[in-house]
């Protein structure tokens, strides 16, 4: 009996990406992603039954990639501890403070239907209407139905992997890489400001600016500005 792990593996094996968006994930924005996910209905090895194909069809909706270190990262929450020994271990190699991108997503599935046509032949119909609509955003994944997430994963990851170098040329460009006599990038600073008139205009939680705070290990130099946005409310 195949493990958990030797699953995934296969899964990832087996996840093909027939059209990746010709657009990079930006560098200072949202990037709205649509993919066609194709699969083999899982009931197709039992029927022996090939000529069916499932289509998912969502969106990837990337959000503007941050610059973090590996002491950020170990303060974030959700991870397990293999994703903190992993933190752990880039601090000792690369330094507390070095600065990489962290990309966020969120997933939003739209619709499924099964169709009566083979697999490649729905690749030939949906290259054809998204090169008639001229879609730069849009992509097309062959992947393996039980685990078609994790065939997704594997679609941002190879996004991740083509956007990388450009978004840090980018933000380096801008200076956004470069870390002060703290530790703290300057993009960091600019997503501060930004959470601070946000929360000052009522648009996001004070519990959000105070985490971010607390994980650059920075609420002491801000406290005096962050609780002088409750006593404006009164």
């Amino acid at each position: 009996m195949e493990t958990e792990e030797e699953r995934i593996a296969y899964a990832v094996r087996n996840t093909r990406i027939l059209r990746l968006p010709r657009q990079s994930l930006a560098t200072f924005g949202t990037t709205n992603i649509c993919y066609y996910l194709l699969t083999e209905p899982a009931y197709a090895e039992i029927t022996q039954e090939t000529n069916e194909t499932v289509i998912r069809k969502g969106r990837v909706i990337a959000e503007r990639p941050r610059i973090v270190t590996p002491y950020y990262l170990s303060r974030l929450e959700g991870f397990s501890w293999e994703a903190r020994r992993y933190f752990e271990t880039l601090a000792k190699t690369h330094g507390s403070n070095a600065p990489g991108l962290f990309y966020s997503y969120r997933n939003e599935p739209k619709e499924l239907s099964i169709v009566s046509h083979r697999w490649q032949e729905v690749v030939d119909k949906l290259n054809a209407e998204i090169d008639q609509g001229n879609d730069p955003l849009t992509s097309i994944i062959k992947g393996e139905d039980a685990l078609w997430d994790v065939s997704l994963l594997k679609f941002i990851y190879e996004m991740v992997r083509n956007s990388l170098i450009d978004n840090i040329s980018e933000m380096g460009s801008r200076g956004l890489l470069r870390m002060d006599a703290k530790g703290v990038p300057a993009d960091a600073r600019i997503r501060i400001e930004e959470l601070f008139t946000q929360v000052f205009r009522g648009e996001a939680d004070p519990n959000e600016l105070k985490a971010e705070l607390d994980r650059w290990d920075l609420f002491s130099e801000y406290e005096d500005r962050f609780l002088s946005l409750f006593r404006r409310r009164r």
